[in-house]
């Protein structure tokens, strides 16, 4: 009789045939910003050396590789407090480039759908610019053009900050979702095909965003807030309007406080202090908070995929994808130490029944269908109506319409 343990090597084997065809695709890390905040490397990428395991942390060429990883989305993050946001911005941009520069046997940019396929053929790994803050924009439209020019594909609206045109998940409201100028970067963005983040946003922005995009959008990393009542998660009515639409995708996270409840509220204290954070700290933090109260309670891989589960039963298993975060939290769930155990995710689904085709679109191919839906929608505005110009006082004033 079949052990426990056969049957588990027996799913993962499983899903390691699978990712021999299948690419990989992760919706978001943050390793561009580790890399700026590294105390030796100091933003020098080859410094940094990602050709070594680096075990203080969780992503490195080698675990890449280990983990089938066929295309990765990265963060050039911007945090909502930063000095000269606009130059950040920049600067983090060009350092993912500088990633594609100093090793080009492992990444290969991509700026469309196509891109995917191509590195997978090549035994490349896909690299996607996306800016995770639109705090750089510093209130106006003309610098998405230039990141777009850049490369970038994907712009989350904003971070831990409400913004002057855009209310955060994790900030107090200041305009009931977005403003006039808010909604002409959601249209922006749509007509030069780059992608809509919804992960970080209010309710509000999400209903917002949903309204005015006639593009697919995606939530590069959130889960479901059904299930863990964090502000960040996406919640049921938003769900049930994204499912309505024409498409989309909800990317799930591995972040344990935005998976497990008893770790939101363990972690609240922290996020708050944490919240107009520039710098790093979060493990020092962690460890003087587990002296006072106790150590933090643990998130699992099961945990991860319950809420896989739940996403899958409100959208179908077509709307949904993987965005990791990984870089982006100090510690992850058991399971899920780093890159390398992306295949152990997917070894879950498929001893809970999941079908290669709906392991294949969680993987990847989800992602594709709605990034080629966005490329459309940019080519068709893109023949008809002119680039958006201005600031934000030039459309959030008491005469400016929505």
């Amino acid at each position: 009789m079949p052990t426990s343990r056969t049957r588990k090597d027996k799913a993962l084997q499983h899903a390691l045939d699978l990712l021999e065809t299948v690419p990989l695709l992760d919706g978001h890390n943050d390793l561009p910003w580790v890399i700026r905040l590294d105390q030796t490397a100091r933003g020098d990428v080859r410094a940094y050396d990602l050709t070594r395991v680096h075990p203080e942390s969780d992503t490195d060429i080698p675990r890449l590789r280990e983990g089938r990883v066929s295309a990765q989305v990265w963060a050039a993050y911007v945090p909502s407090a930063m000095e000269h946001p606009a130059r950040t911005a920049l600067e983090q941009i060009d350092l993912i480039h500088r990633l594609h520069e100093a090793h080009p046997d492992v990444f290969l940019p991509a700026t469309k759908a196509s891109d995917i396929a191509r590195a997978k053929r090549q035994g490349k790994i896909a690299s996607i610019v996306a800016v995770e803050g639109g705090v750089g924009l510093e209130n106006s439209l003309a610098p998405l053009r230039l990141w777009h020019a850049a490369g970038a594909r994907l712009l989350t609206l904003c971070h831990f900050g409400t913004l002057d045109w855009c209310d955060s998940a994790t900030d107090a409201p200041r305009h009931g979702g977005l403003t006039a100028f808010g909604k002409q970067v959601v249209r922006e963005l749509n007509r030069l095909g780059m992608m809509v983040d919804c992960s970080h946003v209010s309710a509000e922005v999400m209903h917002h965003a949903l309204d005015v995009s006639t593009a697919p959008i995606v939530f590069s990393h959130s889960n479901a807030r059904a299930l863990c009542d964090h502000p960040r998660n996406v919640p049921d009515d938003v769900l049930e309007r994204l499912r309505a639409t024409r498409d989309g995708i909800v990317m799930a996270t591995f972040v344990p406080d935005f998976t497990n409840d008893e770790v939101r509220m363990w972690m609240h204290p922290l996020r708050e202090a944490f919240k107009r954070n520039t710098g790093g700290g979060w493990l020092a933090a962690i460890e003087a908070w587990e002296q006072t109260h106790g150590p933090r309670p643990k998130t699992t891989l099961e945990q991860v995929v319950g809420h896989i589960e739940y996403l899958a039963q409100k959208l179908g298993p077509a709307r949904l994808g993987i965005g990791s975060d990984y870089f982006g939290v100090p510690t992850k769930p058991v399971g899920l130490m780093d890159v390398s155990r992306f295949p152990h995710l997917l070894a879950e689904l498929i001893r809970r029944g999941w079908s290669d085709d709906a392991i294949a679109g969680i993987a990847s191919q989800n992602f594709v269908r709605v990034w080629r839906a966005v490329e459309r929608e940019g080519e068709r505005l893109r023949r008809t109506t002119p680039p958006a110009i201005g600031m934000v006082q030039d459309y959030d004033t008491p005469a400016s319409s929505a």
